[in-house]
């Protein structure tokens, strides 16, 4: 069975595995968070060599369907993060 961590079990993990304090882990992942939306927000590519990259996506407007009542709702065109993994994740997660 897999686990859910929260942001307060990840920080720290994050922390006692770099040897800093969980503020100072909070802060750097945020910095990150941070600096990647806001280049996703402008379109840019973020890739960390091993992990995986990071874009944005356009979602075109459409219509959807009220799963109640059947009836059409516009759904309005947004834009989304899209992540890739990978080969260095992709083989550490199937060793």
């Amino acid at each position: 069975m897999s686990k859910n961590y929260t942001k307060s079990e990840l920080l720290s993990h994050v922390a006692e595995d770099a040897g800093v304090s969980k503020t100072d882990a909070e802060s750097v992942l945020d910095a990150f968070f941070g600096a990647t939306t806001a280049a996703a927000k402008a379109g840019d590519k973020v890739s960390w060599a091993g992990f995986g990259s990071f874009t944005s996506t356009q979602r075109a407007a459409r219509t959807g369907r009220n799963p109640r009542t059947g009836a059409p709702v516009a759904i309005a065109a947004s834009t989304a993060m899209k992540f890739s993994a990978a080969k260095g994740l992709k083989d550490a997660l199937n060793s």
